[in-house]
């Protein structure tokens, strides 16, 4: 079992403190995604920017701290503030999930021109990977880049399911120059430009995010915004992207737990000495440490898929439980009462869906336990 230093304490105490903010926000939000003007300047959701934006890139003059760069300290700081509220994470501007993906494939240049772009801290990124009729294999995606005559790619294609995507203005985008897997890039993606189209889908839970549909028809791109040139062909795309993926299952399965305890600590407020909880409370405690302890495991080996599955599997099913928990806890009529708890018990069914459904999951985790080579 992992226990957290100093350093990790002090920052799952500040998040903790932090996390009244969001919650204090996430309804307003909820009910109308697109407005989020009054919120961007939120103290958390600033600190939330600062600390995944890497140290050499964040702004003297604003709030300055530990740059979360371990998955360990990603799964902490997401824990506690979704306890305030996840769809408000999801709703933010800053790096998210493009971050990771530059941070893993881009070169320095890149680096500094995608962190310089969103430095105002008005700025949303999007990562578009998924296809409609590809969504579960990425290998066979078919947006493509071609080759301009002018110089750089044109970009033709469509992703979908793409969080903030209608609303970026930076994004990184997957596609294949060829038909190998090694064929397969990643771009930065600046918008709007022509040939690019977006609109947010209807969503129930995490609307905030203003999941989205892309199409690229002829975007332009240049040369220099192909990320993953300065690395060997087989570290350049989709083994950029599984290194993201592993840190962000281990993520969304850290919010997806965060809002279930926040459930569990709701219903203790409405039913003060109330004891029904505890089998719920000792089942959350579990399920904390194994978070923890897949953390620690993908900062040690960022390659292995079987274990942030496994936590995103476990974790993501547990919170829907919880939340229904929750709901029956308090009795009927408890989610036209209670709208926060309404709220988190739409969130929670988005998080199976991200960055890898459970069937893909348990796929993960049945090869790696296949493929494990025994022990002497």
């Amino acid at each position: 079992m992992i226990e957290l230093d100093p350093p990790l304490r002090a920052l799952r105490d500040r998040c903790r403190d932090a996390a009244a903010d969001l919650r204090s926000r996430a309804l307003s939000v909820d009910a109308d995604p697109a407005d989020m003007a009054d919120h961007l300047d939120s103290p958390t959701l600033a600190m939330v920017r600062a600390a995944s934006t890497p140290k050499r890139f964040q702004d003297p003059s604003g709030w300055q701290g530990e740059y979360t760069d371990s998955c360990l300290s990603r799964a902490v700081a997401s824990l506690e503030l979704a306890g305030g509220d996840a769809g408000l994470l999801t709703a933010n501007t800053g790096p998210a999930l493009a971050g990771i993906a530059v941070d893993a494939l881009g070169s320095e240049t890149q680096q500094e021109f995608f962190y310089g772009s969103i430095a105002d801290g008005r700025t949303w990124t999007f990562f578009a990977m998924t296809e409609d009729a590809r969504g579960s294999d990425a290998t066979a995606m078919e947006t493509r880049l071609d080759p301009d005559p002018d110089g750089g790619y044109r970009l033709f294609g469509a992703k979908r399911y793409v969080g903030n995507g209608s609303r970026g203005a930076t994004g990184v985008v997957f596609a294949r120059t060829g038909r190998s897997p090694l064929s397969i890039r990643a771009a930065i993606v600046r918008c709007p430009t022509p040939g690019f189209a977006g609109h947010a889908l209807e969503m129930t839970g995490l609307r905030g995010a203003l999941i989205s549909e892309l199409s690229f028809d002829g975007v332009h791109v240049p040369r220099e915004m192909l990320l993953g040139a300065h690395l060997p062909a087989s570290r350049r795309g989709i083994w950029g992207a599984s290194r993201t993926f592993n840190v962000m299952r281990i993520q969304i399965a850290a919010m997806a737990l965060g809002v279930a305890f926040a459930a569990r600590d709701y219903v203790c407020d409405q039913r003060p000495g109330w004891s029904g909880h505890e089998l719920t409370t000792a089942r959350l405690a579990a399920a904390r440490a194994l978070l923890y302890d897949a953390a620690n495991e993908v900062d040690l080996s960022p390659d292995d898929r079987r274990t942030p599955s496994i936590a995103k599997l476990h974790l993501t099913d547990l919170a829907v439980q919880v939340t229904g928990w929750a709901a029956n806890a308090l009795g009927p009529g408890s989610l036209l009462l209670h709208p926060l708890l309404e709220k988190w018990c739409r969130d929670v069914r988005a998080f199976e869906f991200m960055d890898g459904t459970s069937n893909i999951l348990r796929l993960h985790i049945t090869h790696g336990i296949a493929t494990r080579r025994p022990t002497s």
